[in-house]
């Protein structure tokens, strides 16, 4: 049996009133039922009096805990305020602004969905891919296929044999080549009174091309020889356009080294390249993906319906309503005309990258199983015009890069001379294409061109990240349809102005 002193007393409802203090609810249910304590061998006191100090000391070992959460809904409850910035504030930091691009561009669609039904309701339909058509069939000579067929077989033939024939006979036949499509082409369409002025760009454009890719060939030939006479190298066929073999479904391509790189093959694979740069090894895809090759025929044929649609509904009425306040030099009419030409101009601009860099040129590089695909990069986000220039025309960029800026600071050239240089050639290859197709030596595009160079101290200087961007854009919106109103207005004062 238990002894009577080592039994637990019986809690009274007065000794629970007074010990217990404001403990959590739980805790109180299970000090009533004496299961706590029974269980702990805790003893509690029998007499309910207790001096203040105790039961103080009590109330602070008793007082409730409280979870991290229960702590941050009081601080909710009694304060809503941070330090912060505000978020288009540039010390906030943020950065998410996607919202406000898609508001840009849904305003953007809007504005020109409303310039264009302008158009339509003012002039009516202008579309007329017949007399696109027509001007193959009119005159065949004002788009010159045949003569540019030939002089094609003419310059390469020449080029093709440089390995078997001495390095003076080499060197001469290709001072003729280069001198041949530079004046050749340029007489053809100044003699040419029927060749429209489309046609003119088209020939001098490829002609332009030609040269270019012939004066890489020459350079690339040319090292060539100066390693093989420190080095011997092996004579093999070449492979830059190879007849390959199969292996599992995927072509297997061989190693080529000079001179077994000097055929006719090879070479025309590099006049049909999507590439400026030649190479002895050209890096080649594995196969033909059938379903690319649609996709990207599809988005030329689209493509250029909707240039030469825009062309005649938007471009050509604005420019006809521009010549009377060029005319009469009122320069607030003039300024109208400028900035509405812009949008349509800057439209048709885009359309154009996309149809010539993206979809022509990898139609193209995919038919030909070309692997280099970087045909251009990220200019959009061009902060400096200096790096607009690097980026949207790739081809160009390389060429410029390997076969006359680099040789040029090789000669100790100062870099800041030999980028003046670069956009000089440039300038000169920009005036020569619209020029001569006009028949009217302007130096609206020259002059445009060189001025690339004071605006890119400038932006490089004064402006970066967003702002630069901005300034770059601006350049591109509004500059371009200053050189159009400009030849425009030349062009028609020398052939319509004089005869009436």
């Amino acid at each position: 049996m238990v002894d009577r002193n080592d039994r637990v007393p019986m809690m009274t409802g007065r000794t629970r009133r007074s010990t217990i203090g404001p403990t959590p609810a739980g805790g109180n249910s299970k000090q009533a039922n004496g299961s706590k304590q029974s269980s702990a061998g805790e003893k509690t006191p029998s007499h309910p009096s207790h001096s203040n100090g105790k039961v103080k000391k009590e109330k602070q070992v008793h007082e409730p805990v409280r979870t991290p959460q229960e702590r941050s809904k009081i601080c909710e409850r009694l304060s809503c305020h941070v330090l912060q910035e505000s978020l288009l504030s540039s010390a906030s930091g943020y950065s998410n602004y996607r919202g406000i691009l898609n508001w840009c561009v849904v305003m953007l669609v809007l504005s020109n969905a409303r310039l264009f039904l302008e158009n339509l309701l003012k002039y009516g339909i202008l579309v007329d891919p017949v007399q696109v058509v027509s001007l193959f069939l009119k005159d065949p000579y004002s788009w010159p296929a045949p003569c540019l067929a030939t002089v094609l077989t003419m310059v390469l033939i020449p080029a093709a044999l440089q390995g078997t024939i001495s390095e003076t006979t080499g060197t001469f036949l290709y001072l003729v080549n280069l001198t041949t499509l530079l004046c050749f082409p340029s007489a053809t369409v100044l003699t040419l009174t029927s060749m429209t002025p489309a046609g003119g760009v088209f020939a001098l454009g490829v002609y332009t091309i030609l040269f270019m890719k012939l004066y890489s060939y020459k350079d690339v030939n040319m090292w060539c020889r100066e390693i093989r006479h420190t080095k011997a190298r092996t004579l093999t066929r070449s492979h830059s356009c190879p007849s390959v073999a199969q292996s599992n479904g995927s072509a297997v391509h061989s190693h080529v080294s000079y001179p077994g790189n000097l055929t006719h093959r090879d070479i025309y694979y590099f006049v049909f390249a999507p590439t400026l740069c030649y190479e002895l090894n050209f890096p080649r895809s594995p196969r033909i993906r059938k379903s690319f090759l649609l996709r990207r025929l599809f988005e030329m044929l689209f493509f250029i319906q909707l240039l030469i649609g825009l062309v005649q509904q938007w471009i050509v009425p604005t420019i006809q309503n521009s010549m009377k306040p060029f005319q009469d030099m009122d320069f607030s009419r003039m300024m109208e005309r400028m900035l509405k030409l812009a949008v349509p101009n800057h439209l048709i601009w885009l359309i154009f990258f996309y149809w010539f860099f993206h979809s022509s040129m990898n139609f193209v590089a995919e038919l030909m199983q070309f692997g280099d695909r970087e045909f251009y990069r990220d200019w959009w986000n061009s902060e400096t015009v200096t790096y607009f220039w690097s980026n949207w025309n790739i081809p160009v960029h390389k060429w410029c890069l390997r076969h006359f800026y680099k040789p040029i600071m090789r000669r100790g050239v100062n870099k800041w001379v030999a980028q003046t240089a670069v956009f000089l050639v440039s300038a000169f290859f920009h005036e020569y294409l619209v020029s001569v197709p006009l028949k009217m030596f302007r130096l609206w595009a020259f002059m445009g061109m060189m001025s690339q160079i004071p605006l890119a101290w400038f932006v490089g200087r004064f402006l970066r990240g967003n702002h630069g961007n901005a300034a770059v854009w601006i350049s591109l919106i509004i500059g371009q349809p200053v050189a159009v109103l400009m030849y425009v207005h030349d062009y028609y004062v020398i052939h319509y102005m004089s005869q009436s």
